[in-house]
């Protein structure tokens, strides 16, 4: 039966009464069971779940669905009854399950689980079944109960399960979001943007979240019972996000994602060449849980992303620049430097990650204090374990900002992730340290976000901290320090008039280029001042941790009474060509001594080399059924030979990403591809292109393209 019947309201009609007790002495037999579960009709358009491939029938918990029921003859409401057993068992492991019986009622109220009939055609009745919001997600069997005088018969549904999940549509529903723009954005939309880069040069990829794709609904079930975690608790967003953010990375309980930040990736793939996660969690369901190689920062909140949203749980990526990892939970990050003002690389365990990239869901949390409901961080990148694991979050972006680093979970990582001062200290011979330069506004630069409804960068900085400097910042510090591993001494204020910057031009260096950038020194003292600045360029990873050093050497500088000196500073393309890592990461560190005051200068840029985007350009105009020609370009920007490009393009309604080999690229050479596509969905949609090659990462495009109906 199609989702057309005339949706009646009111209570069941009543056979007339010739010949209702000899048909009432029959059983009441279900012949049939129509669940109303095709993707355009009432039940999926009205639980907003009408984009999921899958043909079964998924509903939002807290809300009503309607199904049809065909007994063996009409169903009289005086001496017959019903009931729906649901049965939430686990598939692939032996937790135990839930059971729960719904009874027939007469008027529906809401928090309960009941179900009332809203129209009987002869031998069939049009059931409206009411579900909790508290309900655990996941999938149900369904079995109907009749009753007659002659007995009790079950009709198992098998194999027409309920899809249950979390509903940001629901008041009562601990993910509900008040505002449909929104609920569009962090619930309903496939594609995103993830940030990525430095602080000053801020790059962004378009991702695939494929949370409505074949396969990523069960591939997300199969994920949860991997946690171990009794499905009581799958009710609880709290512990559901927390769950996902161990289970996303591979480390102890062979989760999706195996992590690598080396600078080789053979028998995997390349972190930079993702653009999506649909092939990932794929690849995890189809090999029963064999983790997927590799994923770093942005990949595992990628899928996060995609796992929590086709879940129900609204979210979004988020990424924080100059983010700290501070390994000793002393929320502060220390660089140390010996006597000659040279950087102790193997003494600096405390790294700052270029960008790092973590997640935000939207929750009440009612196991903490009023007021930290809200975005809750969830960080599925293993860095540190959290009671056993590694996991991180929920933790209240609100505790965040006000430093309060006790509230659960996980709140003084993430504070020192955004809000730690960086404190340089110089060895002594004897082996003590001392402070010889605080920066205080250096960590936790434009966190950023995808706006809701556009493709624009949204900075929510403040959401996580006070303006840098002001009272209430620097209280949230101090309110944390408390809790840290060791109190920070701020050294006293000696004679502090050289300045010292680094400085980029514009967007900064391309790769295949020379890197220019500037030192500006300004003396605001009425005396001249003299030093020697030490130099040190170093290939580095995203993760802030050093290869190696490019270049090193001094420069001595004399600084007339209120001059300000700007030098410039260059480093070659031949000079760094053969000791790039994965991104295209550098760092130059600049240190030195005013020999008049002994004042330390100490300063530190991280910067990126640019790379060339991959141009798409559809050929045609796009209609649903037809062929459609896309042309993608990409110049070579080295003077050297690409080997063995690989690249991969999803998305325009495609389930499945499409890879081509293309060999070797000469140098400067440029490569253009011609891709025929069908699209199989109208309206607004994206094409995404990437490019895997050892020697140039980090090469990715897209187009959007407006689909026409037939």
């Amino acid at each position: 039966m199609s989702s057309s019947n005339p949706n009646t309201t009111g209570g069941p009609t009543t056979p007339s009464a010739s010949g209702t007790s000899a048909a009432s002495d029959k059983l009441l037999i279900v012949r049939s069971v129509d669940l109303l579960k095709s993707k355009d009709g009432q039940n999926r358009l009205e639980h907003h779940t009408d984009a999921y491939f899958s043909d079964k029938l998924i509903v939002r918990r807290g809300q009503t669905f309607q199904m049809w029921v065909e007994f063996s003859r009409p169903f009289n409401p005086k001496s017959d009854k019903l009931q729906l057993l649901l049965k939430l068992d686990s598939i692939f492991s032996s937790n135990p399950g839930i059971r729960i019986s719904v009874p027939l009622v007469d008027v529906l109220e809401d928090g309960r689980w009941e179900m009332k009939i809203v129209e009987q055609k002869d031998k069939r009745v049009r059931l409206a079944v009411n579900t909790l919001p508290t309900a655990s997600i996941g999938r149900y069997r369904v079995t109907v109960e009749s009753f007659s005088q002659r007995g009790r018969l079950l009709f198992p549904c098998t194999p027409n399960d309920i899809y249950m999940l979390f509903n940001p549509w629901c008041e009562d529903d601990p993910v509900f979001l008040d505002n449909e723009a929104e609920r569009k954005e962090y619930v309903l939309n496939s594609m995103g943007r993830i940030y990525y880069g430095t602080e000053q040069q801020i790059g962004a990829r378009t991702w695939n979240f494929a949370q409505f794709e074949q396969d990523i609904l069960e591939a997300c079930l199969f994920l949860l019972e991997k946690g171990q975690v009794a499905m009581t608790e799958w009710r609880d967003p709290v512990i559901v996000s927390r769950m996902v953010s161990a289970l996303v990375n591979s480390n102890d309980d062979r989760g999706v994602l195996m992590g690598n930040w080396s600078d080789s990736f053979e028998g995997g793939t390349t972190p930079t060449t993702w653009s999506g996660s649909g092939d990932i969690l794929r690849k995890y369901y189809k090999s029963s849980g064999k983790p997927v190689k590799f994923g770093q920062c942005w990949v595992y909140a990628g899928v996060t992303t995609s796992v929590l949203r086709c879940l129900g749980i609204p979210t979004r990526c988020v990424t924080n620049f100059s983010s700290a990892h501070d390994t000793d939970l002393s929320l502060t990050t220390d660089i140390y430097l010996d006597e000659k003002l040279e950087l102790i690389k193997d003494e600096t365990s405390d790294s700052v990650w270029n960008f790092h990239v973590w997640n935000e869901c939207w929750m009440t949390r009612q196991d903490l204090p009023a007021g930290n409901g809200g975005w809750q961080v969830v960080d599925a990148t293993p860095q540190e374990l959290s009671q056993g694991s590694y996991r991180c979050g929920p933790t209240p972006v609100s505790a965040v900002r006000n430093g309060q680093v006790d509230l659960k979970f996980d709140t003084p990582f993430v504070f020192a992730e955004v809000n730690s001062d960086r404190i340089y200290w110089q060895k002594k011979p004897d082996g003590s340290l001392s402070q010889v330069h605080v920066e205080k506004n250096s960590i936790g630069q434009h966190i950023s976000t995808k706006a809701v409804g556009s493709d624009a960068r949204v900075d929510i900085t403040h959401l996580y901290k006070y303006p840098e400097g002001s009272e209430e910042e620097r209280i949230a510090v101090e309110t944390a320090s408390r809790f840290g591993s060791k109190p920070t001494l701020y050294p006293s204020p000696t004679v502090n008039d050289v300045s010292i910057e680094i400085v980029m031009d514009g967007a900064g260096p391309r790769i295949g280029g020379d890197a220019k950038l500037s030192i500006v020194l300004k003396n605001t003292s009425s005396k001249q001042r003299t030093a020697s600045l030490l130099y040190e360029v170093m290939v580095m990873y995203y993760t802030g941790v050093l290869k190696d050093t490019v270049k090193k050497d001094r420069i001595p500088i004399d600084l007339k009474p209120q001059e300000t000196k700007t030098i410039p500073w260059t480093l070659q393309y031949n000079e760094y060509m053969n000791h790039l890592v994965d991104q295209g990461a550098l760092m130059l560190t600049v240190t030195g001594r005013v020999n008049q005051t002994k004042q330390i200068l100490a300063t530190q840029l991280n910067f990126r080399l640019r790379t060339p985007d991959l141009i798409i350009t559809p050929l045609e105009d796009a209609v649903v059924g037809k062929e459609l020609t896309v042309k993608i370009t990409i110049q070579n920007p080295l003077s050297q030979v690409l080997k063995n490009v690989l690249f991969r393009i999803e998305g325009l309604g495609m389930q499945s990403v499409r890879m081509i080999e293309h060999g070797d690229v000469e140098k400067l050479a440029t490569v253009t591809l011609m891709e025929k596509f069908v699209p199989t969905i109208s309206g607004s949609q994206k094409l995404l292109a990437s490019m895997d090659c050892r020697q140039l990462t980090q090469v990715h495009g897209f187009a959007d393209i407006v689909v026409k109906p037939e």
